[in-house]
């Protein structure tokens, strides 16, 4: 069965590439070595051999200090870092007059930053999609507290936001001041793409616009010259894999300097006086680096960046598009012997409004979707890395799953008094998958990967076991 299904898959088969090919072999001969199929590139991309070499060269070679001085050492921090910044904003195609990095731990850092600071209110509401990582969720919290209104914007049945600018028209009447606008461009849960238009048109409504960016950047270029938001979250690991604890967040001067800190810290302040209560924050980005940055590690950015565009984001983004559609159409031709369907796919049918992210879950001969936790456990037999669960969004979540509003909201009572688990919450909703299985692929990934994949899929088919 299986091979007959990737025999009709051809059609979106990839030709042989002797570069992607001689890349891997290159950069990324520990796969093949440890006999890896990786396909978890949407939770992190893998660090390219020479990105670590270069990193070791730069540390082995230079006496690098803490910024916060005017030393020969702390000078050569502070050049690293004034460095990575710039290169960060030559890689998004942002003016370096009308954008700022602020570097953080991650992504989540980034997004936090934000919604700390924004001035929230009764005229000024957040708007979130539906599908969003709870990162973005989060802000709800800032919001509420500062007595503003949270909105949502809906999903289609295919997981993409269902006609928004309609949506932000119509509650653009409602408030009179700024309110902030905030949505992934590719969806972490379903590798749906939204559409970057949205950006435009949001700020043309009155809207600051914050773009979670973590799952577009690795694979595809993003001009924020022709997508002007104000701000942009990413992690860098998610990029090129390594440094991990490292993220940023890309802000417009404007957007920055209207952002209120509730708090200062080491690094962020001009002055502080204990026997007078005050203090001055540093005007831009010295105002949000909390504490020390992570300077060591920053001296990695360019050359993962310079990696990334070496290899070339437009024939990336091909290259994972043919991809995708692979394992989309040799997943959903797999069957059960009375040809019932053994995949449940989510997220758009065309390729072309999805990133290299593929979610499904595998269903038993009833139909019933077989636990997320038996297919990685049988993907893991096989040395596959794909990654289970929900994935941080509920929201793309409960709309892949049907989640019944009213059966959601007492099972989510229930097992909150009981004592929280997911297994309790499957039982209490039975009928509904509660979570689903998540392949990824990225700048390594081989047809053979894909291949490995399928089998273990294919392989469950009438199984009782995998039940």
């Amino acid at each position: 069965m299986l091979t007959e299904t990737l025999r009709r898959t051809q059609a979106f088969g990839i030709d042989a590439d002797v570069d992607f090919a001689a890349l891997r072999a290159r950069e990324f001969a520990r796969l093949d070595a440890d006999s890896h199929a990786y396909l978890d590139y949407t939770g992190s991309a893998l660090y390219p051999e020479s990105l670590v070499t270069a990193h070791a060269e730069l540390l082995r070679g230079a006496v690098l200090g803490n910024p916060h001085a005017e030393s020969p050492a702390s000078l050569a921090s502070s050049a690293l870092i004034a460095e990575a910044r710039a290169r960060v904003l030559r890689f998004l195609d942002a003016d370096p007059s009308e954008y700022a990095v602020v570097f953080t731990p991650n992504a989540t850092g980034a997004l936090r930053l934000v919604g700390e600071a924004y001035a929230f209110g009764r005229e000024a509401p957040l708007v979130l999609s539906a599908d969003n990582h709870n990162s973005v969720n989060g802000l709800r919290e800032h919001a509420r507290r500062a007595g503003a209104a949270v909105h949502v914007l809906p999903l289609d049945e295919q997981l993409r936001l269902a006609r928004p600018e309609a949506s932000l028209r119509a509650l653009r009447a409602t408030h009179a001041g700024q309110g902030l606008l905030a949505f992934p461009a590719q969806s972490n849960f379903s590798g749906a793409r939204h559409p970057l238009s949205l950006v435009r048109a949001a700020r043309s409504l009155g809207y600051a616009v914050l773009l979670d960016a973590a799952a577009w950047v690795p694979t595809s270029p993003l001009s924020l010259r022709a997508v002007p938001a104000d701000f942009v979250a990413l992690s860098f690991y998610k990029m090129f894999g390594y440094p991990t604890g490292v993220g940023a967040l890309v802000a417009r001067h404007d957007a920055l300097a209207a952002l209120r800190r509730p708090w200062f810290a080491g690094g962020t302040v001009e002055y502080v006086s204990v026997q007078h209560g005050t203090h001055l924050l540093r005007p831009g980005a010295d105002g949000f680096e909390d504490g020390t940055a992570d300077f060591l590690a920053l001296g990695a950015i360019g050359a993962g960046l310079d990696f990334l565009d070496d290899v070339g984001l437009d024939r990336v983004r091909t290259r994972v598009a043919a991809l995708t559609a692979r394992l989309v159409a040799a997943l959903g031709a797999l069957t059960h012997r009375d040809g019932a369907p053994l995949v449940r796919l989510y997220g758009p049918a065309d390729p072309c409004d999805r990133g290299g992210t593929v979610t499904f879950n595998v269903l038993d001969a009833r139909g019933d979707a077989i636990p997320f936790s038996d297919v990685e456990a049988r993907a893991r037999a096989a040395r596959v890395s794909v990654r289970g669960g929900c994935f941080c969004n509920p929201g793309a979540s409960e709309a892949a799953f049907g989640f019944p509003f009213e059966a959601t909201a007492r099972c989510l009572a229930a097992t909150t008094r009981a004592g929280w688990s997911l297994e309790r919450f499957a039982d209490c909703l039975r009928g509904h998958a509660v979570g689903a299985v998540r392949a990824s692929v990225g700048i390594p990934t081989s047809d053979a990967d894909l291949d490995r994949l399928v089998e273990v899929v294919a392989a469950m088919a009438d199984d009782p076991g995998g039940r």
